[in-house]
């Protein structure tokens, strides 16, 4: 860093010329109440004086330069500031964690091409109101939003416990499922106000199915089993309530809009989840 030397000039001491003047004196007969002036004195005062002025003449002119902040050249960088405390960390928000789960599709109601990218399972009730709310305000639209790009598929899960008609209507549908018809009888049951054999009945009159045989296989006990399974499956799974959807693994649970199914498959479709 370049400082400023300061160099003290010395200076000649200042000449102030005055008039040789007698002494003058007022009262000689009363000395001690006056001061009398000499020469001598006169000229000794000066010097001091002068002397004086010299210092505060050298302060002014020698004395600032010695306060004065040089700046920076314009390239230099200005030193880093170094902090008094402990440095807090900026927070790092964490990526959001994926589980995707294996969900076996294999030989369960489905519809949409085999080698669609995506796989929507839906573990479902068929009394359920979450359920139906889902069929009605997001079912068709999502399959209207992503045409020839999902396979759908539906897995029982009835909550007997809280819907009666829960299980029936389950077994219902695979019996007209035996007769092909198993996704025009699923919308039927999921517009129907009220569930009960006569209904189940109806719809397979409906859909112009065997009636005889369908009602036959309703008193078969013939489904039981394979809608146990799929239960014992979702509970041993973690799921706990209707309806669950697992899209390409990854879950999503209740009744969802539009835009939340979106979210995931867009996702999906660009690669972005692990």
């Amino acid at each position: 860093m370049l400082t400023k030397t300061n160099r003290t000039k010395k200076s000649e001491p200042a000449v102030i010329e005055v008039e040789q003047e007698e002494p003058v004196t007022l009262a000689q007969e009363e000395p001690e109440e006056y001061v009398t002036f000499k020469r001598s004195h006169f000229y000794s005062v000066l010097v001091v004086l002068a002397f004086a002025v010299g210092l505060l003449l050298g302060y002014v002119i020698w004395g600032r330069g010695a306060a004065t902040v040089v700046a920076a050249p314009a390239e230099a960088q200005p030193a880093a500031v170094q902090p008094s405390g402990p440095v807090a960390e900026v927070p790092v928000t964490p990526e959001p964690q994926y589980t995707r789960y294996d969900i076996p599709t294999e030989g369960y109601p489905s519809f949409g091409p085999e080698d669609a990218p995506i796989t929507i399972v839906e573990f479902s009730d068929f009394q359920c109101p979450f359920c139906r709310r889902f069929h009605e305000q997001t079912y068709q639209a999502l399959l209207e939003a992503y045409p020839g790009q999902i396979r759908f598929v539906y897995r029982n899960l009835p909550l007997e416990s809280i819907h009666p008609e829960a299980m029936p209507s389950a077994i219902a549908s695979l019996c007209a499922n035996d007769q092909n018809a198993y996704w025009d009888y699923h919308g039927k049951l999921f517009s129907s106000e009220t569930l009960g054999r006569e209904t189940y009945i109806q719809y397979a009159t409906d859909l112009n199915l065997n009636v005889e045989e369908f009602t036959a296989c309703l008193d078969s006990g013939k489904h039981d089993e394979f809608i146990a399974q799929d239960m014992e499956f979702a509970l041993n799974l973690g799921v706990q309530s209707t309806p669950t959807f697992f899209v390409n693994g990854l879950a999503i649970v209740g009744a969802q809009p539009l835009s939340s199914f979106q979210q995931i498959i867009d996702m999906e479709l660009a690669g972005e989840i692990p």
